[in-house]
């Protein structure tokens, strides 16, 4: 399997953009911000963070925030989306898999539709096991092993979603099958192998995504 490059992803800053504005993933999102809790005086990062739009969530209440991706141009986008929390924001190009950041430096780490692109996701898993704080959270969204390209066609006809809305989803399921999809035993068994102290998973949105709540 290949590693996409930053320069593959400068090209999709738009794209992107739009998809996690769509009503399915936002929607995913808002779940994720409702299972993390209050950001108040906390450390955060956003593995892959895009253009920023997870971290603005919570934004407002979160201490410090951190976004790191591999696409310069997406690095530039989040800079204007975060522009009103600059001050208390860092952002910075970066591999998933050898993070620009020290040990023990987050009280919650979160990586959303971006460990199943990997060649290897136990590396970027690490990864963000070491620099997350003891004591301290991680969670994923990854697609769950019921999305193919099958059901996401039959979500697509039975849903009120746009066509824009409709190609991300459809893309999603593409995507996924060519690289990774999980089921709740696979995420915890590698989760605790790699030294988490416990894990829990939820389905989201008619099964085809699963987030995984890492307590480290």
């Amino acid at each position: 399997m290949r590693k996409m490059t930053g320069q593959e992803f400068d090209q999709l800053v738009g794209f992107f953009d739009s998809m996690v504005q769509t009503s399915w993933l936002s929607g995913i999102h808002g779940e994720l911000k409702g299972i993390s809790g209050s950001w108040s005086n906390l450390s955060i990062l956003d593995v892959g963070c895009g253009t920023g739009r997870l971290l603005m969530r919570g934004a407002e209440e979160a201490r410090q925030l951190t976004g790191v991706d591999l696409s310069e141009a997406m690095i530039q986008s989040a800079q204007q989306v975060m522009k009103p929390y600059i001050s208390k924001t860092n952002l910075s190009v970066g591999d998933a898999c050898e993070l620009p950041l020290q040990d023990d430096q987050f009280d919650l780490s979160l990586a959303t539709c971006v460990l199943f692109l990997l060649p290897e996701p136990e590396v970027a898993m690490q990864e963000m096991l070491r620099v997350t704080k003891k004591a301290g959270r991680i969670i994923t969204l990854n697609p769950s092993v019921y999305l193919t390209e099958e059901v996401a066609e039959e979500l697509c006809r039975v849903s009120d979603m746009s066509e824009f809305e409709k190609t991300t989803l459809k893309q999603w399921s593409k995507v996924s099958q060519r690289r990774h999809r999980y089921d709740e035993q696979q995420l915890s068994d590698i989760w605790l192998k790699l030294g988490a102290s416990s894990v829990e998973n939820q389905f989201v949105y008619h099964k085809i995504g699963i987030l995984t709540v890492v307590n480290v």
